[in-house]
């Protein structure tokens, strides 16, 4: 394979934001200062993504603004550490009363319980509530992938047809999506590649940083590295070779959410379910590969997983397709 231009990629935007910016309210200063303190260890050492600080800024507001009503005071330091479980459940019972679901609610707890142990390390704060606090249970849904027709009609531009955007924007459209399902991007990991970096010219890989900053190196298949070329051919803005490989229609950073909208309208247009989205093509690139053969733990690595448990739901998603297949042929089975 030839590498890619650059030995490494630009450090994620996560590690550019600036955490002491973050308004953390209702809370007395010594608190609001732990919370700044804990959101820009996350940014800086763990390399948390923009939108997980976003996420559990507003949580552990939503959780200090209960606190308030709770205690009846603007909650502190020695607040936290006198808290015991039954707050804690009386927590997550308002946040199910105001329509929270088992998934953000596990999401939430996390974020708290990492807060709590930032605490502990550098603040002498112990909050030993949560020892004893049961996560709510969730069922664990299975990947929604489609079937491989369908994905490679999304990937067609011909299915846009009838849109009427420019030319280079529907190639680039079919460029991003293409590195979704065909090398198992998350469209941040396909919205972050610079044009340096962009595979094309017989590069036939490359490095991506993922959730964490944990960086892997993935293949690039052809029909995916002409439909880059493709795209750069027609694009009308100059591409700077540290800028974003993929433009907007005004020439700025391209949004994850211009994407999404391009594959709602498809989804329309082509009569497929709402779970066609652009992060189920990365779903779709996992279960096609292990219903091909392909190894759970290249399927891993591919996927940037930190865990082999993580990819192992794929399994799942194969033996059910495999069991429709089977009731839906065989004689005895109807």
């Amino acid at each position: 394979m030839k590498p890619s231009s650059r030995s490494s990629p630009q450090a994620p935007p996560a590690a550019k934001a600036a955490p002491g910016l973050f308004g953390i309210a209702p809370a007395t200063a010594d608190l609001a200062g732990a919370a700044r303190g804990w959101l820009a260890h996350l940014a800086g050492e763990r390399r948390a993504a923009r939108h997980t600080l976003d996420a559990y800024h507003r949580d552990l507001c939503q959780f200090l603004a209960f606190l308030q009503d709770h205690l009846g005071a603007t909650p502190d330091l020695a607040a936290l550490a006198s808290l015991v479980t039954a707050d804690l459940r009386s927590f997550l019972a308002a946040r199910r009363q105001k329509g929270t679901g088992s998934r953000s609610l596990l999401r939430q707890l996390s974020g708290l319980r990492s807060f709590a142990r930032y605490l502990e390390r550098n603040h002498a704060c112990r909050i030993t509530a949560f020892s004893a606090l049961r996560s709510p249970k969730q069922a664990r849904s299975l990947p929604k992938a489609l079937p491989a027709s369908a994905a490679r009609a999304i990937l067609d531009q011909g299915s846009r047809a009838g849109e009427e955007r420019p030319q280079w924007v529907l190639a680039r459209d079919a460029a991003v999506l293409g590195l979704l399902y065909g090398a198992g991007l998350r469209i941040s990991e396909a919205l972050s590649i610079t044009r340096a970096d962009a595979p094309i010219g017989g590069c036939d890989q490359i490095s991506v940083l993922g959730k964490g900053g944990k960086q892997r190196t993935v293949p690039i298949i052809a029909p995916v590295q002409r439909a880059i070329e493709t795209y750069l051919a027609l694009c009308p803005y100059p591409l700077p070779a540290d800028g974003p490989l993929f433009r907007g229609a005004k020439g700025g950073p391209l949004s994850a959410r211009i994407i999404q909208l391009a594959v709602e309208r498809l989804r329309g247009a082509l009569g497929l379910p709402d779970t066609a989205t652009p992060h189920a093509l990365r779903h779709s690139f996992a279960t096609h590969l292990l219903s091909r053969g392909g190894d759970l733990r290249s399927i891993q690595e591919l996927l940037g997983h930190a865990t082999l448990s993580t990819t192992q739901i794929y399994t799942a998603v194969d033996t059910k397709r495999l069991t429709e297949a089977y009731l839906s042929a065989h004689p005895r089975a109807r």
